[in-house]
């Protein structure tokens, strides 16, 4: 049975040891970071000839010819089409869910007019192509498919390109059919760093995007970091993380299982409880320890459970919400009996999860709200994907002359103070026709 680390805020060392517990260094050592270059220079150089060469080497996939990668709409729609009637209707009830929350995250265009007639305003746009890429190795994720195509389409994005990887030539049904509901334009059996070049330089085949949104190995997280100025991305995650807070009145087993939900994603996911009652972690340990056997991936939750798992014995709540704002949680639940009373309390958090009843799973799938979320603490200073993830603001301008006089007037001063003569003279010249 797994040992899960203890902490008590009354301890000395407490913040210190809570720093070094939840930190994490995402970042690829310098052999992963070297063949990565490699690949995406070769990718840049040679384009599909590379791409056919690193998809045989790691995939393991041996296509005649770079157009063999793209899995045509009608071999798409089939997987769709051949889904038994219950995945299929999930499948359909959770992108309508998100394809209706993202449609309220919307940003609009907007102008206003000044009293002397000098109009500003802004203009939003979409992007005009995004890349998705899908994991395709220790499990699939349809549902991140519909998590990131989803909210670009809505967003307007003409043409949503999907990579994923085939290993040995085997296609997953259930991601190829959430691609067909999402919506995705063209799929690719790509993956890799290699996948991530194509789409960020292009090939003949591969058409070059604008963003790359979509989680990944430590490989295509490199890449992410090393084509970023090239194309946009969405954000270099880390490990998935939940933080429970709990007043000692939900059901052991519940919380139990909550954290076994983030801690089966892989070894180096973090599951956190904190609780000012320390009877109740008892409880929840005993479920641990009752349940664990029966879980099909037990040996990836025992190892998360053993490697970062953390108990936080808090005075109180107001205490819990200090450990929540430092740590800033990807999923945060609130396991208490008025948690919208507690909510002014919480700064950072990438998403919320109230009350009893509200397992942070359902917001994996099918509550609406993204699952794509800041870790790593970064939901200090940054948002889970959405619909503005995939607009651009553009800034407008249109004075009248007497906007122009005015204003002219102003950046003159401003533009000689920064020794900037031709930026004073060019708004000086306007002047002279007022």
């Amino acid at each position: 049975m797994p040992t899960m680390q203890r902490l008590n805020t009354t301890e000395a060392d407490f913040w210190p040891r809570l720093e070094a517990l939840t930190a994490w260094e995402g970042v690829a050592d310098e052999a992963i970071t070297a063949t990565v270059r490699e690949i995406l220079a070769q990718v840049r150089r040679r384009g599909d000839a590379a791409l056919l060469e690193y998809t045989q080497r790691f995939d393991r996939l041996d296509a005649g010819q770079a157009a063999d990668l793209e899995i045509p709409v009608d071999r798409r729609r089939q997987a769709l089409a051949m889904l038994p009637a219950e995945q299929r209707a999930a499948l359909e009830t959770a992108a309508a869910r998100i394809r209706t929350y993202a449609e309220r995250q919307k940003l609009e265009s907007w102008s206003v007019a000044e009293a002397d007639g000098t109009v500003l305003g802004q203009r939003v746009t979409p992007l005009d192509r995004v890349g998705l890429y899908v994991p395709g190795g220790k499990a699939a994720y349809p549902s991140s498919v519909l998590m990131n195509a989803i909210p670009a389409k809505v967003a307007g994005v003409p043409e949503v390109v999907m990579v994923a990887p085939a290993p040995g030539g085997e296609l997953n049904e259930l991601v190829l059919a959430a691609a067909t509901v999402a919506g995705v334009d063209r799929v690719f059996t790509l993956g890799g760093a290699q996948a991530v070049a194509a789409l960020a330089y292009g090939t003949a085949t591969v058409p070059r995007v604008d963003k790359i949104v979509g989680p990944g190995n430590i490989y295509v997280a490199a890449a992410k970091r090393q084509v970023f100025g090239v194309v946009g991305i969405d954000m270099i995650a880390g490990p998935s993380e939940i933080l429970v807070v709990c007043d000692g009145l939900t059901d052991p087993d519940w919380i139990a299982m909550d954290l076994f939900s983030q801690a089966e994603h892989d070894e180096d996911a973090q599951p956190i409880l904190v609780s000012a009652d320390v009877a109740f972690m008892e409880r929840v340990v005993a479920s641990v320890e009752r349940l664990l056997p029966e879980m099909e991936r037990r040996a990836v939750i025992e190892a998360s459970l053993t490697r970062r798992a953390v108990l936080i014995q808090v005075r109180d709540l107001a205490e819990a919400a200090e450990v929540v704002n430092f740590i800033a949680p990807e999923h945060l639940e609130l396991s208490l009996e008025r948690p919208e009373e507690w909510l002014p309390a919480i700064r950072h958090a990438g998403a919320i999860f109230m009350g009893r009843y509200t397992a942070e799973a359902l917001g994996d799938y099918c509550a609406g709200p993204n699952h794509v979320l800041p870790t790593s603490r970064t939901a200090r200073f940054s948002s889970p994907l959405g619909v503005y993830d995939f607009q651009k603001r553009t800034s407008l301008i249109h004075c009248s002359p007497a906007g122009a006089a005015m204003l002219g007037r102003t950046a003159s001063i401003l533009a000689r103070g920064e020794g900037l003569t031709a930026h004073a003279r060019s708004a000086e010249l306007r002047l002279e026709r007022t």
